[in-house]
């Protein structure tokens, strides 16, 4: 399964570096994105984000399942 990795960075200034992994579960997921973590940006760390990817070429969008009036 593929995961979304967002880190929050920055201090008072903060930023979000964005990433992917694949992996076959969260923990897995997670312990792959520590060793992804830019070594620039690692110690200015505060939050880390993991989402199931949601691959675009499956996603669904509001309306088009919608038969309409």
């Amino acid at each position: 399964m593929n995961y979304q990795i967002t880190v929050r960075f920055g201090g008072r200034f903060q930023r979000y570096h964005t990433f992917t992994v694949s992996a076959s579960d969260a923990a897995t997921a997670l312990r792959q994105a520590a060793d992804e973590i830019p070594a620039d940006i690692a110690s200015d760390v505060d939050l880390v984000e993991l989402r199931v990817a949601v691959d675009p070429d499956h996603r669904t969008y509001l309306g088009e399942d919608d038969p309409g009036p």
